[in-house]
Parts: structure tokens; C-alpha cells; sequence
């Protein structure tokens, strides 16, 4: 959860910003003592505890800091820093499925260095956001997914149908640290700032051992790689590397040669063409293997369109057909992944073995699913998906409820498609398209 900055940290941030742009060759050699600053510091502790962290290898969680006291705690955190006697705990890894039944490695650092992490992203974000390209739009103020898909919608609409879907393996774990430290450094040269992100970089990693104890690594510091994810800081180191590429595009010409743009979501990224696909496809190779980055060559492919289409950030590009006219447009709606993906999680909220919940809980659960998901996908043509996904949440309720109260038949007529909603209170998402003008395409 991002929340307001108060007014002074917002002063420090417009300060830091505008000093960027004005001198762009600029290097900030003290800013370190800004990271313990009390508005500074308080402000990263309350952006960690809005978003209900879990405890790091302390096991220390937010109750605890508020029973010993916030205040005490925060005065002792920044004295630490003042004296320079703060020290990175490891980091507590976990596993969380991915698509296709992979697990991704999660770091968890402790609230000590999560808040510190922020302070840092609250000082270093403005000054580096003044150097980010418009291309890339991952965790930056006033851009976003849905700016990134309109870029894209934008560029495929000018005639840049030539479209290269890039997947990078493992992007936060290749990130290689001597040459991120570089891209650091070429802003900052505050060395007890550098000395704190390589402290980050290099944290042990903690986590079961399969037999009940535990089992400590240092897998970054060995190889020299790795951004951990989950750390507040690696959004804005990742997108610090990724700028090498967008830029290096540029630099060598690749963009304006080819009429090739790249449009960047974090490490999710297309490059729409108007000239040769094949040759910005091999360019883009050797840019990533110089900038040690491995391509996922499974995942990455070329598409032409209007032949074909392909997926962007959740969302399916490709040709259209207005339902008024018949008229054919290349246009966005949510892609088929993610409609499996959010049927999948309707289905969990309904499971069998929920049957224990009271109705309103788990009507409440599905309406945050559901508005969620909405709340995402509110671009191009999205009436039908939405009535696919309300059909199908009825239904799911419907013999929900029927299973919970040993209804025998379907419950069509006892649990009605108006009880559902007006009683129950379950979303009704398709009605949600009458404020979507686009929607209705």
C-alpha cells in the first residue's frame, strides 16, 4: 500500500527530484543522514505496517513493536543508524506457487530492515525517477499497468504490428551487483548509503532446512547476483537495471533504425516494430547477454499481427470486432489466463470445504476477489468477460449454498440470480460496464 507522504517528506522528495532533473550529471553525496530523519523514518514504518508484513527471522511482528512501543522502537532504530551501528538481518525465505505448478522464491526481511528500505526508496525513488525513460512503467508515480497497455494499444495502432513478447528467467535473481552498484553510483556517492544497499544485497538467507531446523545461505553474495524479491528496495533496483536496456536500445541506434519501441512493465516487456521483428529480436539477444541476463527463449517469441495475438500484463492484443458495427480494430480485452485465474480463485472461495463460513463471509471474500480483478481489467471491450465471470460466480454460489443447506435440486429458483445479489449482496460486475464508455466497443 503506497500512502501520502507528510508534507516535509514530500518537501525533501520535490527538492531531490528537481535537483535531479536540473543537473542531470549530478552525483548526491549526502543523503544517508536522511534516512534516520524522524518524519523520514516514521513515514517508511507506517507504509511497512499498512501492508500487514509478515515477521522476518525475528519473528517480530507489528504487535510486538506496538507493545514495546512504536516511538521507543523507531528513536532506537535511527540511533542505530546515527551511530552506524545498524546491521541487516538475514532474510526469511519462502515458497509461493506460480502458474504452471512453479515456485518462486519470497524474501522476507525483517520490519527493521523493511523499514529502513523504504526510508531509502523515499529518498533515492525521486532522484532516479528523474532519469527513468517514459518507457518504462513499473512502480513509478502517475504510470502504471494500464498506462503501459495503453502505450502498447497505442503503438500497435500506428503500425507497429511487428511485436516481440520478451520473457527474461529469473530477472531479480541474474541482476548482477557489480554492475547495478554502477548504475547506483552514478547518482549517489554517498558511501554510507552504497555500503547500506550492498549490506541488502549480500544478506544471508534463512529458511527450512525439510527437517525442522533451519538453514541459513548467502546464494547473493557467492554468485554476486540476486535482488531479493519482496524486499521494498528491489522494484526500484530493478527498474535501475532495466534502464541500461531501454537506454542501450536507443543509444545504438536500435530504435530509430528498426522503428522498434520497447514498452516495459518491471522485467515484463514487448518491443513493438515497425521494421524487421527478426533483426530487434537478435539485437535484443545480445543486449541481454551483455547485460548478463538470460532470455526465456520458451516464452519469447515473435507475433505478427493482425494474424495473431498475443499477451501483455494480463491482457489479450489483437484484432477486434465492434458488436454494433462488425467493424474490426485492434483492441485489448483480458486474456484467457487471466479469466482461468480469477474463475480458479471464485472456485476456492466456494470449495466444498468452506462450507463451515457463513454465507455473508463468503460473499465478502468473493466481492474482494471480484472487484479486484475489475478494478484491473476495466480496459477495451470487457462486457463479455465480465458476464462470463458473473454467470459463473452465480453458479458457484448458487451450489454453495445449496451444498451448505441440503438443497436437493439446482437452487435456481430458491437462490435466484436477484437474491444472490440484492440480498446476499454478491457484484454484479456486467453492470459495473455502464461507466466504462470503451466497454461497450
Amino acid at each position: 500500500m503506497i500512502l501520502e507522504p507528510p508534507e516535509s517528506v514530500q518537501k525533501l522528495q520535490a527538492a531531490l527530484q528537481a535537483k535531479a532533473k536540473g543537473s542531470p550529471g549530478y552525483r548526491f553525496y549526502l543523503l544517508y543522514d536522511k534516512l534516520y530523519r524522524k518524519d523520514v523514518l516514521e513515514y517508511a514504518y507506517r507504509c511497512c505496517k499498512a501492508n500487514h508484513g509478515a515477521p522476518g527471522v525475528d519473528q517480530r511482528d507489528f504487535a510486538d513493536i506496538e507493545a514495546y512501543g512504536e516511538e521507543r522502537w523507531l528513536g532506537e532504530l535511527a540511533d542505530r543508524l546515527r551511530r552506524k551501528t545498524y546491521r541487516a538481518e538475514a532474510v526469511r525465505r519462502v515458497w509461493i506457487p506460480k502458474s504452471g505448478g512453479k515456485m518462486r522464491p519470497l524474501g522476507i526481511p525483517c520490519i527493521a530492515d523493511r523499514t529502513v528500505m523504504t526510508a531509502a526508496v523515499a529518498v533515492l525513488a525521486p532522484i532516479f525517477d528523474a532519469d527513468m525513460p517514459a518507457e518504462q512503467h513499473g512502480y513509478r508515480a502517475n504510470f502504471s499497468a494500464h498506462t503501459a497497455v495503453r502505450s502498447v494499444h497505442s503503438l500497435i495502432n500506428t503500425g507497429h504490428t511487428q511485436i516481440i513478447e520478451g520473457d527474461l528467467a529469473g530477472y531479480f535473481d541474474s541482476i548482477p551487483h557489480a554492475e547495478l552498484l554502477k548504475s547506483v553510483a552514478r547518482r549517489v556517492s554517498d558511501r554510507h548509503l552504497l555500503h547500506l544497499i550492498k549490506m541488502w544485497l549480500d544478506a544471508p538467507v534463512e529458511e527450512d532446512d525439510g527437517n525442522g531446523g533451519k538453514r541459513r545461505t548467502t546464494p547473493t553474495k557467492d554468485s554476486g547476483r540476486g535482488v531479493p524479491q519482496g524486499s521494498p528496495l528491489s522494484p526500484l533496483l530493478g527498474n535501475l537495471y532495466m534502464r541500461r536496456f531501454v537506454l542501450g536500445w536507443k543509444q545504438r541506434g536500435v530504435e530509430q533504425r528498426l522503428r522498434a519501441k520497447i514498452v516495459s512493465y518491471a522485467d515484463d516487456f514487448v518491443i513493438c516494430c515497425k521494421g524487421s521483428a527478426a533483426e530487434a529480436l537478435a539485437e535484443m539477444r545480445w543486449m541481454m547477454e551483455r547485460l548478463k541476463l538470460t532470455i526465456n527463449e520458451e516464452k519469447t517469441r515473435v507475433c505478427q499481427l493482425p494474424h495473431e495475438r498475443f499477451d501483455f500484463l494480463g491482457y489479450d492484443f489483437g484484432r477486434c470486432y465492434s458488436w454494433k458495427t462488425g467493424r474490426a480494430y485492434f483492441g485489448t480485452k483480458p486474456s484467457k489466463r487471466s479469466l482461468s485465474r480469477i474463475i480458479e480463485a471464485i472456485h476456492e472461495c466456494t470449495d466444498r470445504s468452506t462450507l463451515w463460513q457463513e454465507a455473508d463471509d463468503v460473499v465478502l471474500q468473493l466481492n474482494r476477489k471480484l472487484v479486484g480483478w475489475a478494478n484491473y481489467f476495466t480496459l477495451g471491450p470487457v462486457s463479455h468477460a465480465y458476464s462470463t465471470i458473473d454467470d459463473y460466480a452465480q453458479r458457484r454460489l448458487r451450489r454453495w449454498l445449496c451444498a451448505k443447506h441440503k438443497v436437493r435440486n439446482t437452487g435456481k429458483f430458491r437462490y435466484s440470480n436477484e437474491y444472490l445479489h440484492d440480498r446476499l449482496g454478491l457484484v454484479w460486475l456486467y453492470k459495473r460496464t455502464r461507466n466504462f464508455p470503451w466497454a461497450t466497443t
